[in-house]
């Protein structure tokens, strides 16, 4: 695994990238959503060891395609590290975002994960932290940054790469909301507070007119002080290669990804051989994208 950059220095960015430079990382991170794909193809509840097992798998066969693989505390961090499940050179991120369901969304709210030891995750091989954020119209601006700079400190103090991801959610209270300005609401209003990475969900769903979703990616570019890379969830799995090559095309770096590359594996007769026949091409692919957008 690569090396996470000593406490108090500038992090080295490079141990999550390909060596075009562009990120071509996988995200194993998701939790009770996980567990309700899972749940959506079986008769018989999803123990937790069924996930873990999924994430073990997932991170052995798809890492050694990835610059670096995002995985969670709860499920997955310890047994991928202690089953040395990623290949030499991925690049090693711990979730530190702590979820709670409200609002009817499994993820309704979300906080640091005060489990999370920054600097036992880096003793583990991590060289990176992330944190969700939920961007919600009515929410507390002043509260999401406090949080955003909190976890930027934290991770600096640590000598551990700091990501952040914001997601553009409806407001408690109801009423008209656009989900795509608060996409960009949220890079203008997190995009430049220290953050190493941000991690952006694709405009328009990655749907559409193609210069339209450009335009939008542009200006997540210019509200972002730093490299940012898309996430997929949200846009189809077709649709994702696209939508990736867009985006680089309009400032991003690359991709932090996971249901795009294997959402179509869970619930198959053989995971593991989904993993190798279907979800390995589809992150190949994604990375031939990035290297020929970003690495040109």
């Amino acid at each position: 695994m690569s090396t996470a950059p000593e406490a108090g220095t500038t992090p080295d960015l490079s141990a999550l990238r390909r060596p075009s430079g562009a990120y071509a990382m996988l995200a194993v991170d998701q939790r009770e959503a996980l567990r309700a794909m899972f749940a959506g193809h079986q008769d018989a509840p999803v123990p937790d060891a069924q996930l873990t097992r999924f994430k073990v798998a997932a991170a052995r066969i798809l890492s050694p395609h990835a610059s670096a693989v995002l995985v969670d505390r709860q499920f997955g961090l310890d047994p991928v590290v202690d089953e040395g499940a990623l290949a030499p050179g991925c690049g090693l991120i711990a979730a530190a975002d702590h979820f709670e369901p409200d609002h009817g969304e499994l993820v309704g709210r979300t906080s640091i994960d005060r489990d999370v030891d920054p600097r036992a995750v880096k003793e583990q091989g991590a060289v990176a932290l992330k944190l969700l954020i939920l961007h919600r119209p009515d929410g507390a601006p002043a509260h999401r940054i406090a949080m955003v700079e909190e976890f930027v400190d934290m991770c600096r103090r640590a000598g551990l790469i700091s990501i952040v991801e914001p997601v553009s959610r409806p407001p408690v209270s109801g009423g008209e909301w656009d989900w795509d300005d608060g996409v960009l609401a949220a890079a203008s209003e997190l995009g430049s507070l220290g953050a190493d990475l941000y991690k952006a969900e694709v405009p328009l769903h990655g749907r559409g007119d193609p210069d339209s979703v450009r335009r939008r990616c542009a200006r997540i570019t210019e509200s972002v002080a730093g490299p940012w890379v898309v996430l997929s969830s949200g846009v189809e799995q077709d649709d994702f290669p696209r939508a990736v090559e867009l985006a680089c095309r309009e400032g991003a770096a690359g991709f932090l990804a996971g249901r795009a590359v294997w959402a179509s594996c869970i619930g198959a007769p053989d995971l593991e051989r989904d993993l190798h026949e279907s979800a390995v091409p589809r992150l190949r692919a994604l990375c031939d994208v990035v290297d020929s957008t970003v690495g040109r």
